[in-house]
């Protein structure tokens, strides 16, 4: 039985980008073409093999603790993104000011994918979804920067809205307008509670 398997659903890049120096400012630079490596995106800040960790792992690990990097590549939803922009009183939300690295089109509920499944493009590249990513404060302060009295409400409106997180499992080139295809684990899900 293969561990993963492709789904009927399809998801179309709609925007590409990278953040520089994180430190700097959490604006993301657009692009329309892109290399995929197994550190992650070429000139991404989040990039890398490993990270430290950060708050949402300090019940694993002291915050600062070096561990592998699984957020490497921060994925959107076109459509959840117009759900966060109607939901703070915007009609459209520029994904740069989330330090977004992709924004994808065409898979329904996608900040609930589940972990382990697969988005790959024709190129062969293909990033492994780790978990859903929760809002923080961050992309809060870029959009009150721009948008003033619109930051405040970002992390409600971007409750089981703000995509997930990602790492490269397989290099290769993404661009704007690729087609990814998504496979799923087999696995069926637990049942042993929390």
């Amino acid at each position: 039985m293969p561990a993963l398997v492709r789904t009927d659903h399809s998801a179309r890049i709609t925007w590409l980008g990278r953040v520089k120096d994180r430190d700097d400012s959490l604006l993301a630079d657009p692009v329309e073409r892109i290399e995929a490596m197994f550190d992650g995106f070429a000139g991404e800040c989040h990039g890398g093999a490993t990270r430290p960790a950060c708050s949402r792992f300090t019940m694993l690990h002291p915050k600062g603790t070096e561990i592998r990097n699984t957020r490497q590549i921060s994925i959107l939803s076109a459509e959840e993104l117009a759900e966060i922009a109607a939901a703070i009183g915007l009609e459209t939300l520029d994904p740069a000011l989330l330090g977004a690295s992709m924004v994808v089109e065409g898979i329904p509920d996608f900040s609930h994918v589940p972990p382990g499944a697969r988005l790959q493009a024709p190129s062969g590249a293909t990033l492994t979804v780790d978990l859903e990513n929760g809002p923080c404060q961050f992309p809060a302060k870029e959009i009150e920067r721009v948008h003033p009295g619109h930051g405040k409400g970002f992390k409600p409106a971007a409750e089981s809205r703000r995509g997930v997180t990602a790492w490269v499992e397989r290099p290769g080139a993404l661009a704007v307008g690729d087609t990814l295809g998504l496979f799923v684990p087999t696995q069926p899900a637990w049942r042993g509670g929390s």
